[in-house]
């Protein structure tokens, strides 16, 4: 019996292990922590002065909210918001955030009252309102679109989460900078030894081939987001229209993983600046404002760096694994909400032996995403890239071809209103599977040929009244007399180093030329005009840098416009039946007679069949 008690006392009063010694002192630990957070959380930090001009410093950070410490505290992981850049656009605000938001997120974008006297922000005056739309971006960020900000409230905006009802969870503010669309470095890119770096409001001449003397690349390292730090400053080897090509630093050069995030941005030092010394290679910036010069050890005046979004990525980060060497033969085009149009051009184009698909989103908000994702599990191989920069489809194609080009030996350049067509083909009664890629392929070992040319003939609504049901091809059957213009396809290692495009064709390397291809063997078909419907959302907005707005009064005798139109999108009397010079059923015929159900008369695209 006293030995059985004994037993008992044992087991009650035994020490505590050193497990459990530890686990009891984590928890305590933990705790500690947990009240000091709160404790900061309880004051927040006071809103300073706006300044609308891009600076490279950040001037503090906002804190946790205590909420947000509570989902992390009972089991919620939610990674805090981060808005890094905001970039002004005409009709949005742009919020590039530098951590992964998942798409089930309620977000308010929230704005502050601005005092007209002093331009401080007053942080108890606020509004919020419902985000617009959020994307992935580049691997390093995330995209948010708030709407523009009310009268007499600044565009420093922030980002909070919604929950139960109510809004909570801050972002972390690194920074209240608001760039403006019209001057800034906005992508850059690893290119070999060299970094592509992408800029708007540089000026340069369209069409043409600039001076690269006139520029020189910074690149940032450590604490330069932070207002100081070193940098690295490199020369330009080529530039045109809106892309500057520079020497990578040796670091990078070495290792281009290293390279990888880091901030970049151009100095235009000007022509006189161009005849001097090379600049150093690194020097030393302290919270200085791009838009001011600044005085070298010689007493000259000196342009200071372009505000900046732009992080280098490596182009090869976006490959897709494939173990039978490149494909033949790839697509890449940029669009605006589309979305309904893609089904049948690709899956036509598939057909004719396209193998990938490159597609730029410039904004759309039409479902886009849900439309390329299905594509893919159907195993079209299609990928979308954001590509938010309004007006820069030049750029965009640059871009393209920088990421196609470890994939593809051949990439096409068109639009989804754009259809390859082979006449001679179907005269003959010919099968036309794969005769796109075929083509391409006779000039892959070629030592002159880097670009194929096929002209292009532009159709109208052909009488009708709303878009056809059957797709494009079938429904839309007149055309002007004469082909417009022409769409490439090139070999994307064999374009110049300023990577120079004009409405979709490049520049060649020396010794490489294009070819024509005759009217005869080939044409495509272009559905410019459609129905009233359709034309007028392409009326509003086009993608291309160099190709006029329909709403601007300028260049009233261009092909880019409709005829008659003039600037406003009014229909004008017999829309239905303008632009209709030549009957032409060919490409209605051969997709009916290679695409069509037999038994129901039904074509692939149609949504009804799927």
């Amino acid at each position: 019996m006293d030995s059985e008690q004994r037993r008992k006392r044992k087991r009650i009063y035994r020490p505590y292990s050193r497990a459990q010694f530890l686990s009891v002192r984590s928890l305590i630990l933990c705790l500690s922590f947990l009240v000091f957070l709160l404790f900061l959380s309880s004051d927040r930090f006071p809103i300073r002065t706006v300044s609308f001009h891009p600076v490279l410093s950040v001037p503090h950070f906002s804190i946790l909210s205590k909420s947000s410490l509570q989902d992390s505290f009972h089991g919620k992981l939610r990674l805090p918001l981060r808005v890094e850049d905001r970039v002004l656009f005409p009709d949005h605000l742009l919020l590039l955030v530098s951590s992964k938001i998942n798409q089930a997120d309620k977000l308010d974008c929230v704005y502050y009252k601005v005092l007209n006297d002093s331009r401080e922000m007053i942080a108890e005056e606020t509004v919020q309102q419902g985000v617009l739309s959020i994307d992935e971006y580049d691997g390093f960020r995330s995209i948010v679109r708030c709407p523009l900000p009310p009268l007499n409230y600044s565009a420093a905006v922030d980002l909070r989460r919604r929950g139960h009802g109510v809004a909570y969870d801050w972002s972390f503010r690194i920074n209240q900078t608001v760039h403006s669309w019209d001057r800034m470095v906005y992508e850059a890119a690893i290119d070999g030894k060299t970094a592509v770096v992408f800029v708007k409001g540089l000026n340069l001449r369209p069409h043409k081939e600039s001076d690269p003397a006139q520029f020189r690349c910074q690149f940032g390292l450590r604490n330069w987001d932070k207002g100081g730090g070193f940098v690295l400053m490199t020369e330009a080897v080529a530039a045109a229209q809106e892309v500057v090509r520079c020497f990578l630093p040796r670091s990078i050069r070495n290792n281009p993983d290293k390279g990888q995030g880091i901030r970049v941005t151009v100095v235009h030092v000007g022509e006189s600046d161009a005849e001097r010394e090379p600049m150093p290679s690194v020097l030393k910036i302290h919270n200085s404002r791009p838009y001011e010069h600044r005085r070298n050890h010689r007493g000259q005046k000196e342009d200071m760096p372009m505000p900046s979004v732009a992080r280098l990525y490596n182009s090869k980060s976006y490959q897709k694994k494939r173990k039978r060497g490149k494909y033949e033969l790839c697509v890449c085009t940029m669009l605006w909400n589309q979305a309904p149009a893609l089904r049948e051009w690709i899956m036509y184009h598939a057909w004719l032996g396209v193998e990938r698909w490159f597609i730029y989103d410039n904004n759309s908000d039409d479902g886009i995403q849900e439309e390329i994702e299905e594509l893919d599990f159907r195993d079209y191989n299609v990928s979308r890239h954001t590509w938010p920069w309004i007006k820069t489809q030049e750029a965009g194609f640059s871009h393209c071809a920088l990421r196609a080009r470890n994939e593809c030996k051949w990439v096409g350049f068109f639009d989804v209103d754009e259809f390859y067509y082979f006449p001679r083909h179907h005269r003959r009664a010919l099968l036309g599977q794969n005769l796109l890629r075929s083509l391409v392929a006779n000039y892959s070992s070629s030592r002159t040929i880097a670009e194929i040319r096929t002209a292009c003939h532009s159709f109208g609504p052909s009488g009708l009244s709303s878009p056809p049901s059957q797709g494009v091809t079938v429904g839309y059957t007149c055309r002007l007399q004469s082909p417009e213009r022409h769409k490439s396809i090139v070999r994307p290692d064999l374009l110049k180093d300023t990577l120079l495009n004009v409405v979709h064709h490049f520049q060649l390397r020396k010794g490489f030329k294009y070819l024509n291809v005759p009217e005869s063997s080939i044409i495509i078909n272009h559905y410019k005009y459609q129905v009233w419907e359709t034309f007028r959302a392409k009326f509003f907005r086009r993608v291309a840098t160099y190709v006029v707005d329909w709403q601007e009064n300028q260049n009233q005798g261009s092909k880019d416009r409709a005829p008659g139109l003039g600037t406003e999108a009014i229909e004008p009397p017999n829309w239905r039946l303008q632009f209709c010079e030549v009957w032409d059923t060919g490409l209605r015929d051969f997709v009916l007679a290679n695409f069509a159900n037999p038994a129901t008369g039904g074509l692939p695209w149609e949504k009804a069949l799927l």
